[in-house]
């Protein structure tokens, strides 16, 4: 019987020195498959796979869909597409975004969590928010390992730290020694048994952010109804719960965490609030020009209403401005 042969490797920002650390320390020998997400930009090239490739024994590469897995080797997950395992094979697909993302690191995870079970070790690395946690409570739940990264020597806490806090971890460790545990565990055959039937939220978690279903009721079949609408789409988002941990998807598929809702929400005000400012600026130069118009053609009265409402949308946008600001610098601080 194999031993925890499926490596799945979760991060975002920091995540480039900590995936070089481990990939550096991986064994030559090492009878497991590693795949990897990190949050990158959709445009434009992703140098990964080389940086992990130059600085380890294993070769890195972006998949093609539907390429067979081998042992030895790192698939790394391509600028704005899916990474996924789908039995003997890896799957590269577009998807919709979660949490914002794509490529994500949950989907992998449940993923690899639904078709090879005890099998897998969840690995989540440096990176902001909490992207890696839904995913690692799959990969629990099916019987697999969750391994996290020491938030103290991370370079973002918030993955480490959500996984910690929300997931029953079984090794919370420095890169330095994930490596070595890593090789360890792909010699050991796995405690716990396959699990006969997948839970239903993994499997219809797995088929929306593969495309495999076209029914929009799945959504509907793992979470409720909320009084929120997706960011993405507009479309009603449905409260899913894993445990303590509150998250959101949409019939189309997009998903949020909480953060990450509200992290959205959050962007969708401020980008509400300039177009407001802008509004009221223009609205004060036009009525400023029809003042002027009043003024032309001797009639004051007309034309000091005209200054006193440019004046008051100036006031108003300088409040506008004034939040705003005061957002930034809170950002910055």
């Amino acid at each position: 019987m194999p031993g925890h042969d499926i490596i799945v490797v979760g991060a975002s920002a920091g995540g480039v020195e900590a995936l070089t650390q481990l990939a550096r320390r991986l064994p030559v020998d090492l009878p497991a498959a590693v795949f990897v997400v990190l949050h990158i930009p959709a445009q434009g090239p992703s140098y990964l796979p080389d940086l992990l490739s130059r600085a380890g024994p294993l070769p890195a590469a972006h998949p093609e869909d539907g390429e067979p897995i081998k042992r030895g080797r790192i698939y790394v997950a391509p600028p704005d597409n899916r990474l996924l395992i789908e039995d003997s094979s890896v799957r590269v697909v577009r998807g919709p975004m979660e949490k914002r993302y794509r490529p994500a690191v949950d989907p992998l995870f449940r993923s690899a969590a639904r078709e090879h079970g005890p099998r897998v070790v969840g690995v989540v690395l440096s990176g902001a928010l909490d992207d890696g946690t839904a995913g690692l409570l799959a990969v629990k739940k099916q019987g697999g390992i969750a391994v996290v990264q020491e938030p103290r020597e991370a370079a973002f806490q918030g993955m480490p730290r959500s996984a910690l806090e929300n997931v029953e971890v079984d090794y919370r460790l420095p890169i330095a020694e994930i490596a070595s545990l890593v090789a360890r565990l792909a010699k050991e055959t796995p405690k716990e048994k396959l699990a006969g039937r997948v839970p239903e939220q993994i499997d219809i978690e797995v088929k929306v952010a593969a495309m495999e279903d076209t029914d929009t009721n799945l959504v509907g079949k793992i979470g409720k109804p909320s009084v929120f609408s997706c960011p993405d789409c507009h479309g009603i988002l449905y409260e899913i719960h894993n445990g303590e941990v509150l998250r959101f998807r949409c019939q189309v598929g997009h998903a949020y965490s909480a953060d990450s809702m509200l992290s959205a929400q959050t962007e969708a005000l401020e980008r509400a609030l300039w177009a407001a400012c802008r509004s009221l600026e223009e609205r004060a130069d036009l009525v400023r020009k029809l003042a002027e118009r009043a003024h032309g053609r001797n009639n004051p009265k007309l034309a000091a209403r005209f200054e006193a409402r440019a004046q008051e949308a100036e006031e108003h946008a300088d409040t506008l401005r004034s939040i705003l600001k005061s957002k930034d610098e809170d950002d910055v601080a």
